[in-house]
């Protein structure tokens, strides 16, 4: 999206390790501008308009103007950035020149409304899937974000990228079948099925049918008289 914006930029004479660090230490950063079919060119800009860019509802999106001081003043985006890991502070960024009269390709985010069916009336859980799509378009058509609504998603239902509306010069990148959200059953209502039936306890043995071990012990009671019935016999 096109944002009236300036950023100041300054050439930079040379590269390298040192001079990155002595631009730092001037409250700069180093920054390379490049695309549109032009030479690179390496330049330092103020971190904190930057920063303040990318921090913005439209984020890496933004297309604001760079006026490079005794040069050109372009249309550009952030593609890229350089960060301190421990301090979190910016070390470097990538400039994209931008031809406003050509499309380009681009990732929107993708946020959901309302409350599902299947969450409200039959206590299935929303699982968002997909949280951005990519697009393509003309610099100027750009959205700042898209928004789908899952109020109607019952337990099994999806919400997918072709759902999501979108108009003028927009065209869907990403697969239509990609899922943003869906409605799934909560996994403690199917583990506890299983655990209820394991739970059930055995059928009774039927009336009048005695255990198996009864039987056995008959038996084996009976065995010594025949033995001794024998034995007297034989006497």
């Amino acid at each position: 999206m096109k944002r009236d914006i300036t950023v100041a930029a300054e050439v930079r004479a040379s590269r390298g390790k040192n001079e990155a660090r002595r631009t730092r230490r001037d409250g700069r950063i180093p920054a390379v501008v490049y695309g549109a079919f032009q030479d690179p060119v390496s330049v330092s800009v103020n971190p904190r308009e930057i920063m303040k860019i990318v921090r913005s509802a439209t984020g890496f999106n933004t297309i604001f103007n760079l006026a490079i001081a005794g040069g050109e003043t372009t249309p550009v985006m952030v593609v890229d950035q350089q960060t301190d890991p421990l301090k979190g502070t910016l070390l470097h960024a990538d400039l994209k020149r931008i031809d406003l009269s050509r499309r380009i390709r681009v990732t929107v985010p993708v946020h959901v409304t309302g409350e599902p069916a299947g969450v409200k009336v039959q206590g299935g859980l929303l699982e968002i899937i997909t949280r951005a799509i990519e697009i393509e378009c003309l610099p100027d058509e750009i959205p700042e974000s898209f928004t789908i609504d899952v109020a109607e998603l019952m337990i099994g239902q999806s919400k997918r990228s072709s759902d999501v509306a979108i108009s003028g010069s927009v065209k869907l990148i990403s697969s239509p079948d990609t899922v943003i959200a869906h409605i799934v059953t909560l996994r403690a209502e199917e583990e506890a099925a299983p655990e209820a039936a394991a739970a059930t306890p055995e059928a009774a043995p039927a009336a009048g049918t005695e255990p198996e071990v009864i039987k056995k012990g008959k038996k084996d009671e009976a065995a010594p008289a025949e033995d001794k019935g024998e034995k007297g016999k034989k006497k």
